[in-house]
């Protein structure tokens, strides 16, 4: 059993910047749970007080139900890959890993078989007798989780461990992870600025801004029902759209105003918006590139402006402009190439005039001074 708990945890430097603020989260034995969120965000932080290399101002920090405070990172039975691999230059892979386990004082056979375990796991067998100097970077890092993994931890820390890596490398390391974890008993905590490895990676996710956490949920969860902006804004590439809007209150339900064309409001969001009591009001309105889609001339269709279009091999990126002057609104969507006129399927043109609509069925409403999600629960 390996369960974390943290309860109202708070980091304070110098009596008064708070870089973490009432942290409070229980992760399950053997979950997956991924911190991610901007730089500054105080995800690390957060970790590096899991790990005890930071003191926790207040609040209480429990693996397996036993307080661990003030318990040494060494007596905490928990293993951490930092970015940047910290492997010796001067040890070969196979003596990099058993490093941990001889200063414990394990008996050789013993530092042998899970060595040599660990390296079939993590496909590194072939460079045991190598020194770090030889492997690329994706080896490092296998080295580095191996390292760690040989002591059989309860807890396993990651802070950010692909972002050194080219993007073709990380996917891949991305999958020799998914793996790892169906392969030991142990639980995660992930570290990342990358929303994909969030994504892809976690049971659920701990969604972080300015010290405090915005949101815990599951990938799904967070993507369809951001609680707020920022989530909203941070989870999904390309990000959400963002639109000024008027929500009216009708005899049968809602509708919006929204960029000269008015959009009904479906009948399960009206039924939940009447049952928070949501008189018409100015609204902001997300919709994600994704659910955008190109429309024919008629009363639902949007005209914009295309300034850049991104060919991504099946699907195109365009970003363009709604209205003009101060109403003037950005844009982006998704499209895949063959939803495109033949004319553009090599790229769109600057200035082309294009006409678009969504599936309010997909929308999200938000308060523009609270900024929180009018539909959340």
């Amino acid at each position: 059993m390996a369960t974390v708990s943290l309860q109202h945890i708070f980091k304070i430097y110098d009596g008064n910047v708070t870089a973490v603020s009432d942290f409070n989260l229980e992760i399950a034995d053997k979950e997956f749970i991924v911190l991610v969120g901007p730089s500054g965000c105080g995800k690390s932080t957060t970790l590096r007080m899991v790990a005890g290399l930071e003191d926790i101002s207040k609040g209480e920090l429990r693996i397996d139900d036993k307080l661990v405070n003030d318990v040494e990172p060494k007596d905490r039975d928990i293993a951490m890959v930092f970015q940047s691999y910290a492997l010796y230059p001067h040890m070969t892979v196979r003596e990099n890993m058993a490093f941990p386990l001889k200063l414990r004082k394990m008996p050789k056979d013993e530092i042998a078989r899970r060595v040599n375990q660990a390296a079939e796991i993590l496909d590194i067998t072939q460079y045991l007798d190598r020194k770090p100097k030889a492997l690329s970077g994706g080896q490092r890092q296998r080295v580095a989780i191996g390292r760690a993994i040989v002591r059989e931890p309860k807890v396993l820390l990651m802070d950010e461990p692909l972002s050194n890596l080219d993007a073709k490398l990380r996917n891949q390391m991305r999958a020799e992870i998914i793996k790892l974890r169906q392969r030991i008993n142990t639980t995660f905590i992930y570290v990342t600025h990358d929303q994909t490895e969030a994504m892809t990676l976690g049971d659920r996710i701990v969604i972080m801004k300015d010290g405090f956490v915005q949101q815990i949920g599951t990938p799904q969860q967070v993507f369809d029902s951001p609680v707020n902006l920022f989530v909203a804004g941070f989870i999904g590439t390309p990000q959400m759209n963002f639109f000024q809007a008027k929500l009216e209150k009708t005899a049968g339900g809602y509708q919006l105003q929204c960029m000269g064309a008015t959009i009904p409001v479906p009948a399960d969001m009206a039924a939940r918006l009447s049952a928070k009591g949501r008189e018409s009001a100015d609204v902001i309105l997300g919709v994600r590139p994704e659910h955008i889609t190109l429309q024919a001339d008629g009363a639902a269709a949007i005209p914009c402006t295309i300034e850049v279009s991104e060919l991504m091999g099946s699907e195109f990126y365009l970003h363009g402009t709604v209205g003009e002057g101060a109403g003037q609104q950005n844009l982006v969507m998704r499209v895949q190439t063959g939803d495109l006129p033949e004319a553009y399927r090599s790229g769109v043109p600057y200035g082309t005039k294009l006409n678009f609509t969504f599936r309010s069925s997909l929308i999200h409403l938000f308060d523009p001074a609270t900024e929180k999600n009018l539909l959340a629960d």
